[in-house]
């Protein structure tokens, strides 16, 4: 499966900030491969703003449509009127392995169930607006066994076609290529077997 994540590298945020009635809203995304990940990412806004209201929060920790790996929190805010939208807003997005925490200075102003819920989707929205996305391909573990005079022409074919070598063993018979294969099966071996004309084992 194929989708877009955002492109951000491990630990950093995409920041954007707005201000409805006197209340500031910093909303911060980033990406979230797993729950741990981002627990540890909330953990660190915590830090970051220790004097603010709230610090809602929303993730998807896998593919777009999730729904084990997956959590929102209202903080403290009126149930429903900040964890779920945050999320919702992530879920529109297309984007898988996000997550999202708004954190709230209050200005003194209440505004309301239905000002909250448009106040967080709001600056939900805004930092999806201007987050920086990549391709992600979700892959699987695959090795081939090759000699040693195509092992060159085999990694020429593997890197024209976006496919990562992880690792490689040799001994007495050849190269022994571990794979990151795309999960979807969008490419199949036996293409790689007629570059080849047939020098390569499946294991």
């Amino acid at each position: 499966m194929r989708y877009p994540i955002p492109d951000l590298s491990p630990g950093a945020w995409h920041v954007e900030a707005l201000e409805i009635e006197k209340s500031r809203f910093i909303c911060r995304l980033c990406h979230t491969p797993d729950n741990a990940t981002f627990e540890a990412l909330l953990a660190e806004t915590r830090l970051a703003y220790p004097d603010a209201s709230h610090h809602c929060s929303a993730f998807i920790a896998g593919a777009p449509g999730e729904q084990v790996a997956i959590g929102f929190s209202d903080d403290g805010e009126p149930g429903g009127t900040a964890g779920r939208p945050m999320f919702q807003a992530l879920e529109g997005s297309g984007l898988g392995q996000v997550g999202a925490v708004v954190t709230r200075y209050f200005g003194g102003t209440k505004l309301g169930t239905g000002g909250l819920v448009r106040a967080y989707t709001q600056a939900v929205l805004k930092a999806l607006d201007t987050l920086p996305r990549r391709a992600f391909t979700e892959r699987r573990a695959v090795a081939i066994q090759v000699d040693f005079s195509n092992e060159a022409e085999a990694r020429r074919w593997l890197a024209e076609h976006d496919i990562p070598v992880t690792d490689a063993d040799y001994d007495s018979q050849g190269a022994r290529l571990s794979l990151a294969w795309p999960a979807d099966d969008s490419l199949s071996l036996t293409r790689l077997e007629q570059r080849l004309k047939g020098a390569l084992v499946r294991l």
